[in-house]
């Protein structure tokens, strides 16, 4: 008889350390890079920057990076890094997610649940689930998400309505009626919902602590083999997590002096602005007004819409102006257009001319 090692441990493990190995080597790459420096929490403002202080985070040193920002080489260095530590972090959380579903609920969890899960969710989270046509946002969208005490919390009640169906379909599994056979397509329907919204919190909130129901798994678990998976996972996962949150604040402080650069050399370029060029763009604006005023008009002139007496008054006006001013007050009278000269004929008024004849209203 050969001893032969468990199938789970024969593959899990060595996927584990080669995903440890990994997270190590990425770790030491950041080691000789310059562009950015770390200052300690106790240092002074002046030290520590623009850089906005994360009171959420207050004993992590401030990052720190040159007024310009990373170059563009390292920028898209630090983001590759990134990546590649997410995949990592994928990797470990989804052999996580595995061993802790071969662990066994406890009895002590299941003796703490109500019998039903209705009154696990409340009214209208089963509502949501229940409903016809169900949206995991809608649901996600009824818990205020921003405080980690809430996203537990929902996870919890989630899980807790997921094992009370899963105990109840597999209790009546044996003995259904046809009725009986339709609560049990429904509650298995409402199970896979409910899983989708626990799949998509985990992947949504990576970093979140692990739920009551996790946590009664690994205290009641007997498994040695499953219990070296499930803390050898949880451990890459946790520093995987802490790496790439750490890149982050590396990239969060490089977008910061960018937008901080900018600003700079908008207020740089209008102070450049001086008299002087103030001065040189008012007149190259009269110069071009200038120039614009002595062009040819292209458009319709007043030559274009007056009568034949009209242009022989003008005509006069332009012979007087060819033979010199003789006299302001003859030079007047003849630039000066005559109202009657400028009276405009309609078209009816000179058929009337011309015939001779007018109706009885025209003549009085």
């Amino acid at each position: 008889m050969i001893t032969q090692q468990r199938q789970d441990l024969q593959m899990n493990i060595p996927a584990l350390r080669k995903l440890d190995a990994m997270l190590l080597e990425y770790l030491d790459n950041f080691k000789d890079k310059q562009e950015f420096w770390y200052v300690s929490k106790d240092a002074s403002e002046s030290e520590k920057g623009n850089t906005p202080r994360q009171d959420y985070r207050w004993w992590l040193p401030t990052v720190r990076v040159p007024p310009g920002g990373l170059s563009d080489a390292s920028r898209k260095w630090v983001q590759h890094q990134k990546d590649l530590v997410n995949q990592v972090l994928k990797a470990v959380m989804a052999i996580n997610a595995n061993v802790l579903m071969e662990m066994d609920v406890p009895e002590a969890y299941i003796e703490s649940l109500p019998k039903n899960g209705k009154s696990t969710l409340g009214d209208s989270m089963y509502k949501i689930i229940t409903e016809d046509h169900f949206n995991p946002e809608e649901l996600l969208g009824t818990v205020d998400m921003s405080a980690e005490y809430n996203i537990i919390d929902l996870k919890n009640r989630i899980e807790a309505s997921v094992v009370i169906w899963q105990r109840k379909m597999v209790h009546k599994e044996g003995k259904l009626s046809w009725g009986h056979g339709v609560k049990f397509e429904k509650r298995e329907k409402f199970e896979a919902r409910a899983e989708n919204v626990l799949l998509l919190i985990k992947h949504r909130f990576p970093g979140i602590a692990q739920s009551a129901l996790d946590i009664s798994k690994i205290q009641y678990n007997r498994d040695i083999g499953l219990a070296i998976l499930e803390s050898y996972s949880r451990t890459l996962e946790s520093l995987a997590f802490t790496v790439m949150s750490r890149i982050e604040d590396v990239l969060h402080a490089d977008s910061l002096a960018q937008a901080s650069n900018t600003r700079t050399q908008e207020s740089m370029r209008m102070a450049s602005l001086s008299r002087y060029d103030t001065d040189k763009v008012v007149i190259d604006a009269k110069a071009e007004v200038e120039r614009l005023g002595r062009m040819e008009p292209v458009s319709a002139t007043l030559f274009d819409f007056v009568s034949p007496r009209d242009q022989d008054v003008v005509a006069t006006k332009m012979d007087s102006k060819e033979k010199g001013c003789r006299g302001d007050a003859h030079s007047r009278k003849l630039t000066k257009v005559s109202p009657i000269a400028t009276k405009r004929y309609s078209y009816l008024e000179k058929l009337e001319n011309l015939s001779g004849t007018r109706s009885p209203i025209s003549r009085h």
